[in-house]
């Protein structure tokens, strides 16, 4: 609890085994933590055990997706705080009382920045390409929508209001990895009062999926910039649309 709201962790856990665990209780140790939902998305086997041994509760998203796994986690977790993150270790708790004293101070979403210059990273998977490529995306949503901000669209780790998530949830349409995105242009179209801040970031446990090759990186990277424009472009048309209705 935070000045009396209460605060949720929404991890989604697909290949984490060997982080997880010690991720919950760096968590849990902030003092500031509620609860901890682990959404079990089909998740490696020996994931469960390692779960079944630390506070956080447990719960299952067969549908295989990050969009399913996080959306599935939202719905579940109670807390006036929402956070997402992800338990691969490359986040820690020290950093929650950061987002915390900002949404204590009216922010409806706190969101996290692994590219700010004051960034702390320790060892990271954050190369020259990947840092650039996070800055213009983000840098792209922030002209579309004329909005606060915006230096990284990758980073999982945030901070969502109640109120704040009403007003999204929605809209919401994917189910994907590409729900990270989504969450940072709703929020910028929506109109959300949130703010960016830099997290630590480290070298995560295990390998990425998305980023481990560079062909792997940039694929992934045209199709965020791709999926920006489309989510512009139709944001717009229904602007026009609903005026002329």
């Amino acid at each position: 609890m935070y000045k009396e709201k209460t605060v949720s962790i929404v991890f989604a856990t697909y290949r984490e085994k060997d982080s997880i665990r010690m991720v919950i209780e760096n968590f849990f140790n902030t003092g500031f933590v509620d609860e901890i939902i682990v959404i079990n998305n089909n998740a490696e086997s020996g994931t469960v055990e390692e779960v079944q041994k630390t506070r956080a509760r447990m719960v299952y998203e067969k549908r295989q997706g990050y969009g399913y796994a996080f959306q599935k986690g939202i719905e579940e977790a109670k807390g006036d705080y929402i956070f997402l993150c992800e338990p691969d270790g490359t986040y820690i708790g020290k950093d929650l009382e950061r987002f915390l004293v900002y949404a204590q101070d009216g922010f409806e979403a706190v969101l996290g920045s692994r590219t700010g210059q004051s960034t702390k990273i320790s060892g990271a998977d954050m190369d020259f390409l990947r840092k650039f490529a996070n800055v213009f995306e983000a840098k792209t949503i922030e002209y579309l929508f004329n909005t606060n901000s915006l230096s990284d669209i990758g980073c999982t780790y945030k901070l969502f209001t109640k109120a704040g998530i009403n007003k999204i949830a929605p809209l919401w349409r994917t189910r994907n990895s590409l729900f990270a995105t989504e969450l940072v242009l709703l929020t910028a179209a929506k109109k959300i009062h949130f703010i960016e801040i830099p997290v630590t970031f480290k070298k995560r446990v295990g390998t990425s999926t998305f980023v481990s090759t560079f062909a792997k990186m940039a694929k992934w990277g045209l199709r965020i910039y791709a999926f920006i424009f489309i989510f512009w472009f139709c944001w717009i048309f229904r602007k026009i649309f609903s005026k002329n209705v």
